[in-house]
C-alpha cells in the first residue's frame, strides 16, 4: 500500500476578545491550538477550538474535513462561542449607546469577512449601529438632511412634509377625476371635492402620521420614530416584521420613501369612481363625502406597507352600499289640531 501525504491543513485563527486573525497551518488539531495559544500567549491547558461559523468545536475526528482557511476562534477554560451571532449579540447589547469604538469594531469585522451572508448582517448591523436616531435639527444631524432643501430644519418637519406630498397627490386624483363625471353632475362633485380640501387643510394634509412629534392617535410610529408595516391590504399583520425608523439616518429615509400608504379598497379603480357615480345618481339624495373622505384620505382605509408587501394585483373590495348616502331624515307627522269643545 501507499502511503498517502497531506498537505497541512490551513487555519485563519483569533482569540475570543480580538477581531485580528493570523494564518496558522498543522496536521492536527493538537499543533493548530499550541500555535495559537503561543501566538496569543494563552495556557495550552484548558484551551480548545471552535469554528467561528456556528461554534462547533474542532477536534481529532472532525479536524481533516474542516475546509481550508476556515476560520477558528481559540478559547481558554470558561470561555463559550456560539457562532458568529455571538460578535452580533456583542454590538446588540450596546446598541443604546453606540460610541465610536463600537462602529470601528463592526467595520473591521465587516472589511475582513468575505461570506456573503455573513457580510449582509455586519451591513445592516453597521447601518443600525450608526443611527443618530435621538437627533432631530439639521444641526444635531447634518448627514441626514443631505440632498434636501435648506428650508428643512428638522426631521419631524421634513416627513411630516413627505407625508403631506402623499396625501396632496390623491386629491389630485380626485379633482382631475371631475372630467369624467357627466356634465350635468360636474357642479356638484367639484363641490364636494371642495369640501374635501377644506377638510384636508383643516387636517393640515395628515402630515402627523409621519411626525413623531404628534399625539398617539395622529401618527403611524412610536415616539421613536420606529414604523411597522402593517401587512398586504388582504392581511391584518406583516408576517416578516418588516420595520424602519427614518429619523436614523439619511439611507433609512430615502428607503421610507419606498414604502407605500396603500387604499385596502382601490383609491383609482373603486373609490374614486364609486364618488362620481354617487354624485352623478345622487336623484336627491346628499352624498356622505365624509365617507369617502375617510376612504381616500385617511388611515381608516390606508395601510403604510413595506414595498415587498405592497400587492398590486386588484383587491376586489368595494365601497359599503349603506354609507354612500347620508341617512334621509323623515318629516314629522302634523298632529290633527284638537277641536275646542
Amino acid at each position: 500500500m501507499f502511503a498517502v501525504f497531506r498537505k497541512p491543513k490551513t487555519f485563519r485563527l483569533r482569540a475570543l476578545h480580538s477581531q485580528k486573525k493570523f494564518g496558522v497551518a498543522g496536521w492536527s488539531c493538537q499543533e493548530v491550538l499550541q500555535k495559537g495559544c503561543l501566538h496569543f500567549q494563552l495556557p495550552v491547558a484548558g484551551s480548545r477550538l471552535c469554528l467561528y461559523e456556528d461554534g462547533t468545536e474542532l477536534t481529532g475526528d472532525y479536524f481533516w474535513s474542516v475546509p481550508d482557511n476556515s476560520e477558528l476562534v481559540l478559547l481558554t477554560s470558561g470561555q463559550t462561542w456560539q457562532g458568529y451571532v455571538s460578535d452580533i449579540s456583542r454590538f446588540l447589547s450596546a446598541f443604546h449607546k453606540p460610541h465610536a469604538g463600537l462602529i470601528q469594531a463592526a467595520q473591521q469585522l465587516l472589511s475582513d469577512e468575505q461570506a456573503p451572508l455573513r457580510q449582509k448582517l455586519l451591513a445592516d448591523l453597521l447601518h443600525t449601529i450608526s443611527e443618530n436616531i435621538a437627533a432631530e435639527t439639521r444641526a444635531e444631524d447634518p448627514p441626514w438632511f443631505e440632498g434636501l432643501e435648506s428650508r428643512f430644519t428638522s426631521k419631524s418637519g421634513y416627513l411630516r412634509y413627505s407625508c403631506e406630498s402623499r396625501i396632496r397627490s390623491y386629491l389630485r386624483e380626485v379633482n382631475s377625476y371631475a372630467s369624467v363625471v357627466s356634465v350635468e353632475a360636474q357642479e356638484e362633485y367639484s363641490r364636494i371635492v371642495d369640501i374635501m380640501c377644506r377638510e384636508l387643510r383643516a387636517a393640515q394634509y395628515n402630515g402627523s402620521y409621519f411626525d413623531r412629534g404628534a399625539k398617539a392617535g395622529g401618527r403611524l410610529c412610536t415616539p421613536e420614530g420606529w414604523f411597522c408595516c402593517q401587512g398586504p391590504f388582504d392581511v391584518d399583520t406583516c408576517a416578516s416584521k418588516h420595520s424602519i425608523n427614518p429619523y436614523g439616518n439619511r439611507e433609512s429615509r430615502v428607503l421610507f420613501s419606498t414604502w407605500n400608504l396603500d387604499h385596502i379598497i382601490e383609491k383609482k379603480r373603486t373609490v374614486v369612481p364609486a364618488l362620481a357615480e354617487a354624485v352623478t345618481e345622487r336623484d336627491g339624495r346628499e352624498v356622505a363625502w365624509e365617507y369617502f373622505y375617510s376612504l381616500l384620505f385617511t388611515s381608516e382605509n390606508l395601510k403604510l406597507v413595506h414595498i415587498a408587501c405592497h400587492k398590486k394585483t386588484t383587491h376586489k373590495l368595494s365601497c359599503d352600499p349603506r354609507r354612500i348616502y347620508k341617512p334621509q331624515t323623515k318629516p314629522k307627522r302634523r298632529r290633527p289640531a284638537r277641536k275646542c269643545r
